[in-house]
């Protein structure tokens, strides 16, 4: 991982971090490297460096905590509860240089107002914000929404912040923060298919834009390979269950092997996962078994083979897949180096495939498809929901819409429109 080289735009953000105490923001179109760059920063940082994330699997994906687990949060609104904080839990929060926080658009005003309480109150600087704390934050608020909760929940939002966002939060009260938006798109190549990918991320679809996707979009779908993705679990579960069935044969199910304390169901891969031969699947992670890349995160194969191991064709050539481990971390101090130590708290075990005649949206986050079939069913009902799908496909030739495009479709929350207003210039680029 820490070969990987960086653009020109990427390399200035990063120096930025590494060389400034700026709470920072990268953000950025899907598919122009938030990623590769977070993996860069966590492995050739000089800081003290912690990385969370909202969820279970966010956290996995990145190798970092979850932030309730982090700083030892409940969970809901925290408000003005008091915080308890262990003495290792200070040490711990005293070491930290700088804090990531992947995901951040997922993460609501409150928490992040509670990230900065607890910061303040372990380093003893109540007077700073995030208690002297460098805060660099990744996401991009025009693909994932914070997800609001009851009607107290809502209630207490509405009455105490201009909106549920990060970016609402009352810690920006008092401090900056900078927001650098990477714009060389590594995912997609055509000019046309990106300027519409742009329009839907920022809502501005003519009826022009909306044809022309909609006229290459209403192809008969193909029946070998391309992957749907749908916007509920159960379409998904359905299509999966019935074309599985279709099949001959067997079903053979491998079973995760879980070890440590994983808690909760918010596993990485199926923890029972079944398969046949001819099974369409998808890879959960990138190929880490030798010196050329047999597979991404997000490449579509056929089963070949079911022994010990799988046997995966994927573009023509066979592949054995080995189950793969996932590791979960939890940060500690160590009293004997005075600085942070990762350390491994529970492993999962399984192949990294799961069924791939359909996906749900939300899950194929961070992937990208040759092609996909785009089912928003009876209607998308997320902001940034039918962005998320048509920008995973790498060229325009590769959608197909199980139904047209409809204005009601593009959904983009104002919040973030007057937010992502505020965004800077990526610095200039040292020579």
């Amino acid at each position: 991982m820490s070969e990987v080289s960086l653009s020109p735009e990427q390399q200035a953000v990063y120096d930025r971090i590494e060389t400034t105490r700026d709470n920072i923001f990268v953000t950025g179109r899907a598919g122009t490297g938030k990623s590769t760059l977070l993996n860069y920063l966590s492995w050739n940082t000089s800081k003290q460096l912690v990385i969370s994330a909202p969820t279970g699997v966010a956290a996995l994906n990145v190798g970092g905590q979850t932030i309730h687990s982090l700083f030892r949060l409940p969970i809901g609104v925290i408000a003005d509860h008091d915080i308890d904080q262990s003495a290792e839990l200070k040490k711990l929060l005293n070491t930290i240089d700088t804090l990531v926080i992947d995901e951040v658009s997922m993460v609501n005003a409150d928490l992040l107002d509670a990230i900065d309480r607890s910061l303040r109150q372990a380093r003893q600087r109540k007077n700073e914000a995030f208690g002297g704390v460098q805060v660099v934050l990744f996401g991009d608020p025009y693909q994932l929404a914070p997800v609001p909760g009851e009607g107290d929940e809502r209630a207490y939002f509405a009455d105490r912040y201009d909106s549920m966002w990060f970016f609402d939060a009352k810690v920006w009260d008092e401090t900056d923060l900078t927001i650098y938006e990477l714009s060389t798109i590594h995912r997609q190549h055509e000019d046309e298919f990106k300027r519409m990918l742009n329009a839907v991320r920022h809502g501005y679809v003519t009826a022009e834009i909306a044809g022309r996707l909609n006229e290459v979009g209403a192809r008969p779908a193909p029946t070998d390979g391309a992957i749907t993705l749908a916007t509920t679990n159960g379409t998904v579960t359905r299509i999966n269950a019935t074309e599985l069935a279709r099949l001959p044969g067997r079903v053979l199910t491998a079973r995760a092997e879980i070890n440590g304390e994983f808690g909760g169901r918010a596993y990485p891969a199926d923890e029972a996962l079944e398969l046949k031969v001819g099974a369409r699947v998808m890879f959960l992670r990138n190929d880490v078994g030798g010196e050329s890349q047999r597979w991404v995160n997000g490449s579509v194969g056929t089963v070949l083979k079911i022994d010990t191991t799988v046997w995966v064709e994927i573009d023509g050539e066979r592949h054995e897949v080995k189950p793969a481990v996932w590791e979960k971390f939890k940060y500690n101090y160590s009293p004997l180096t005075k600085s942070l130590r990762k350390d491994v708290v529970a492993e999962f075990t399984q192949f990294p495939l799961r069924l791939a005649w359909a996906v749900t949206i939300h899950k194929s986050q961070g992937k990208t498809y040759d092609r996909a079939i785009v089912d928003l069913g009876q209607r998308s009902f997320a902001p940034g929901q039918t962005y998320v799908a048509l920008s995973r496909i790498s060229e325009l030739e590769g959608l197909y819409l199980t139904r047209p495009l409809r204005p009601s479709d593009i959904i983009v929350d104002e919040n973030v429109v007057r937010f992502m207003s505020r965004t800077t210039a990526i610095p200039a680029i040292r020579a």
